[in-house]
């Protein structure tokens, strides 16, 4: 178990500030500083190759870990469609290619799913989170949302493919939920407050 006082800063291996806010949102009511990993930007770029988010988000945490004293923690996360055979998935970043805008991704989405109705739209959001320490593993967690993707776009805030993730218990697009709305019920809220209840 981890003390209180080994849990009161954390780092991000990341060099994004708004991935870094999303989560110090999410913290808020918790003993725990988020930081942006120091010197990140020189580290040399983990190769996120694996075929699956556990794989990804873990070999995040260990390999940045190596580089700074502090709990590491790292995540991966996607969009699942099983009638695509999973796709996006762990390329869900890069489905239109490195760099391609949102629309892009969405576009290509869209159109892999010309045809299909009802229960062959139905897709989940997954993040792993994993925490690391000098070179070796503290926790890996991982949250989940069900939804179904929508024939087009619906709401401008969000990211990613949240304007075409449509959310039945809300009635809402995850572009259409307010930022309270979404880390309660995000993929990633649901894994960084599973990850609370084990580092607890």
């Amino acid at each position: 178990m981890i003390s209180a006082a080994a849990r009161r800063r954390m780092v991000l291996a990341s060099g994004n500030p708004g991935k870094l806010k999303e989560y110090q949102l999410l913290a808020t009511g918790h003993p725990l500083v988020l930081e942006l990993q120091p010197g990140f930007a020189h580290i040399p770029e983990f190769p996120e190759d694996a075929l699956t988010f556990a794989e990804n988000a873990a070999g995040k945490a260990l390999y940045y870990s190596k580089y700074c004293d502090e709990l590491v923690f790292a995540d991966d996360s996607g969009l699942v469609v099983p009638s695509l055979g999973g796709a996006p998935g762990v390329q869900s970043a890069r489905y239109a290619g490195v760099g391609a805008s949102n629309d892009a991704k969405i576009s290509k989405l869209l159109g892999a799913l010309q045809g299909k109705h009802g229960p062959e739209r139905v897709a989940y959001f997954v993040c792993v989170i994993a925490v690391a320490r000098c070179g070796n593993c503290v926790a890996v967690v991982s949250g989940k949302v069900v939804g179904e993707i929508l024939q087009s776009p619906q709401g401008t805030s969000g990211f990613g493919y949240d304007p075409v993730f449509y959310f039945p218990p809300l009635a809402k697009t995850f572009a259409e939920l307010s930022p309270e709305e979404k880390n309660q019920h995000s993929h990633r809220g649901r894994a960084f407050r599973r990850l609370m209840e084990v580092l607890s």
